[in-house]
């Protein structure tokens, strides 16, 4: 097979470059060089958001193309419409964040999206993503295949959200975490994403998923003491109730990650994936994506990269040392 990667360098483009490698794929990768792709890789360049930035893809085919755009959905539009005859699906990594709130727990795929068209320049992460679920269904149809992916982790994360709790788990001592301990989780490792995405787009499936591991796969609790037994730390778990949290200035999602509450856990957490696991989607346990995540971090010496356009994500230490006293 082979496959076009729109990206490639960061975080989930570069998950799917390694996988569709592991799988015998042959690899081209098309981005502005901010980053080499790995060793095998066909690289192109352009700068899609430039005049005459998609110049290179203007010749060659592929079977699947993956794209993981997040900006201006013309961008998606213009790439996915100059490869719809010179390729045989398009798979759009989305997300879920392109429904419209509130979304309640159980929603499925038929939930309403934001408002937005495949002609926007760039604005709010939603409209972003759904404007280019709307740019790759004009030029592909039915061949193109929408990934509403959740809350992603794994090795390569440049987000911030794991390798945080990695990090100050690692340090050891007393560590505040949010009650309750068995409360679910929803998840994916960008690996099985990847995984799924290729393997669906090589099938020629078409439409919208929630690529997320089930609802409840894991919980906070198993989660961090994953987190725990991987670094070896020792780290005590504190567990503190919401009520204290919120009352403390504690920012959900930002200051603890994973953590929600209300209508946004029940959002985040709680997405009906039965028709992505229906098309073979696969999750490995949490211990094994916290274990794999600890090791890369290892490997580049305990500090990630981070995406600029993301707020820094965990709790700040006074805050933590009050909440620990109190």
């Amino acid at each position: 097979m082979r496959v076009l990667v729109l990206g490639g360098t960061g975080f989930v483009g570069r998950v799917v470059i390694d996988e569709a490698l592991a799988m015998g794929w042959e690899v081209t990768a098309f981005n502005r060089g901010s980053g080499q792709p790995p060793a095998g890789v066909t690289a192109l360049r352009g700068d899609r958001t430039a005049p005459g930035g998609l110049a290179a893809l203007e010749r060659g085919e592929w079977d699947v193309v993956v794209d993981t755009w997040s900006w201006a959905p013309s961008a998606v539009r213009d790439s996915a419409a100059l490869l719809a005859g010179r390729a045989g699906s398009y798979v759009y990594v989305s997300s879920r964040s392109a429904y419209a709130e509130p979304v309640p727990f159980g929603a499925d795929e038929s939930a309403p999206l934001v408002a937005a068209s495949a002609d926007d320049g760039e604005g709010p992460y939603a409209r972003n993503k759904a404007g280019g679920e709307l740019g790759a269904v004009a030029a592909f149809g039915d061949r193109a295949l929408l990934a509403r992916a959740g809350l992603i982790i794994g090795p390569h994360e440049n987000v911030g959200r794991l390798p945080w709790w990695l990090t100050r788990i690692a340090r050891g001592g007393p560590v505040v975490a949010p009650a309750p301990a068995d409360r679910g989780l929803q998840y994916i490792d960008a690996r099985d994403l990847a995984v799924w995405c290729l393997e669906a787009g090589a099938r020629g499936v078409g439409g919208a998923f929630n690529v997320v591991g089930p609802p409840g796969a894991t919980t906070m609790g198993e989660l961090l003491e994953a987190c725990v037994k991987a670094t070896g730390s020792g780290a005590e778990l504190r567990w503190i109730e919401e009520e204290r949290l919120l009352a403390a200035g504690v920012e959900p999602w930002i200051g603890l990650p994973f953590w929600l509450v209300g209508e946004d856990y029940d959002f985040m957490h709680g997405g009906d994936v039965g028709k992505a696991v229906a098309a073979g989607l696969r999750v490995r346990p949490v211990a094994e994506t916290v274990a794999d995540t600890w090791a890369w971090l290892r490997g580049l010496g305990g500090k990630a990269p981070l995406r600029a356009d993301r707020p820094l994500k965990g709790l700040d230490p006074a805050l933590e040392a009050q909440l620990l006293a109190s």
